[in-house]
């Protein structure tokens, strides 16, 4: 799904829109009923007008990100006297749960974090988000964002949320336990295999993996059937068009549970977040690490994390597969988080207003201050960025395609069957056939 999504430059008929628009969320208020204790914000006495906006940045696990939005929100504040700001901060699946829960009593916050495609579809559907056709075609923003990123969050012809990331997924390695063990970074499966078996042999945890959060699984998942079956194959089995009955699919399940079987992953990886999993990387226990690039401060910026150990962390591509349909330039990725505004927000325009504000200031700060890449346009002949941060971003000017990340692309319920049975194929609780039959059946059902 990377990258296809069509992407309208203007919205016709903007006032009939809007009618609809107002007629459809007027029809879910008083399906739902909208609470008084609302999430929104108001605007109060003497002009002073709240805003709230719920973020996943927490400052323990995401630091460099948490600085830099509350760096943005006290600047735009001072810049605008009348407006205060509230941040409420949670973790990725906390707030993944409260923002359906916000959802279900028509409460969302003013703005908000959102994925794109099948994660987006019902909250757009149920009228929760505002289109931000003007922000996006308006003079700021105006071709600002990298190609192909705004479209993950379009939907009949209007975009609903605006990117501030740009992700891929490679494999960070720990270059010191690579040196001590006389190991070289793998550029085949079956090499990468042999890494896996001479660090069990030493007593050292290969992968570090917090499978209690589903998604981590799912991109072991996702780069073997790249590699095997090719980024088609598997855009194909997602979207209907295809099938999880593909040989190359099942031969990528096979391929989990046989890692599965080498002890590839740290002990207890099932029942533990995906914090706890880093953290095996983190204190150098595990060897490597297969995460998205909205890592990278960790191993660049974050001044938390001692300069030695971030000097030696290094990256490779996931490996090609001998036989397999991949390419060594596809990755699993894509645009990251994006910013929506609530429909029902009372103060509408003003966030509207610090969101344009928000973007434009992400996408000039996020890369030397967070070492995080934004979804809009980098020039980083004029910065002086860190090697690990400059090679990922040169991996991603080369991508010859981007997949966006499973659980993402599907519809919420396909997602979550696709989810229970990443971490059942992990666990070995089902055989790589069943795995494929439950996503069949998820997939057919069409929710």
């Amino acid at each position: 799904m990377s990258n296809k999504y069509g992407l309208r430059k203007r919205s016709h008929q903007k006032w009939f829109a809007g009618l609809t628009l107002l007629l459809s969320f007027m029809l879910v208020l008083s399906g739902c009923g909208a609470g008084k204790d609302g999430q929104g914000g108001s605007s109060g006495e003497g002009g002073k007008v709240t805003l709230k906006m719920m973020h996943l940045w927490p400052e323990g696990s995401s630091a460099q990100q948490s600085k830099l939005v509350t760096q943005i929100i006290d600047q735009y504040q001072k810049d605008h006297p009348n407006v205060v700001i509230q941040q409420e901060v949670l973790e990725n699946e906390q707030y993944k749960n409260k923002l359906k829960v916000l959802s279900a009593s028509n409460e969302l916050p003013d703005i908000g974090i959102t994925w794109a495609a099948g994660f987006m579809e019902p909250y757009v559907k149920g009228g929760l988000f505002t289109p931000m056709d003007d922000l996006l075609n308006g003079s700021k923003l105006k071709d600002k964002f990298v190609p192909g990123t705004t479209e993950a969050y379009a939907l009949n012809g209007k975009t609903y949320a605006l990117p501030i990331e740009l992700n891929i997924t490679p494999i960070y390695y720990n270059k010191a336990i690579f040196q001590k063990y006389n190991l070289k970074v793998p550029a085949t499966f079956d090499e990468f295999k042999q890494v896996v078996k001479t660090l069990t042999d030493h007593g050292v945890a290969p992968i570090a993996l917090g499978n209690k959060d589903r998604w981590t699984g799912s991109l072991w998942y996702m780069y073997l059937a790249d590699r095997i079956a090719g980024n088609e194959t598997l855009k194909k089995a997602i979207d209907g068009s295809g099938s999880f009955d593909d040989p190359g699919l099942i031969q990528a399940a096979s391929e989990v549970q046989t890692l599965v079987d080498m002890n590839a992953f740290n002990k207890g990886f099932n029942g533990l977040s995906n914090d706890e999993g880093k953290s095996e990387f983190m204190n150098d226990k595990a060897a490597m690490y297969l995460m998205a690039t909205w890592e990278l401060p960790n191993f660049t910026t974050n001044p938390a994390i001692p300069q030695a150990f971030k000097d030696q962390i290094g990256f490779f591509k996931f490996p090609m597969v001998a036989g397999g349909k991949g390419n060594e330039n596809s990755w699993v990725g894509g645009p990251g988080v994006g910013l929506f505004v609530s429909e029902n927000s009372k103060v509408k325009e003003e966030a509207k207003a610090f969101v344009e504000y928000f973007v434009v200031k992400w996408g000039e700060q996020s890369v030397t201050q967070a070492g995080v890449i934004p979804a809009t346009k980098v020039d980083t002949s004029k910065e002086n960025l860190p090697k690990l941060y400059v090679d990922l971003l040169n991996g991603l000017n080369q991508a010859s395609s981007i997949t966006l990340f499973a659980d993402v692309q599907m519809k919420p319920n396909a997602a979550q069957v696709h989810l229970n049975m990443i971490q059942a194929l992990f666990g070995k609780a089902v055989t790589p056939q069943q795995f494929a039959d439950q996503h069949k059946a998820a997939i057919e059902k069409g929710n």
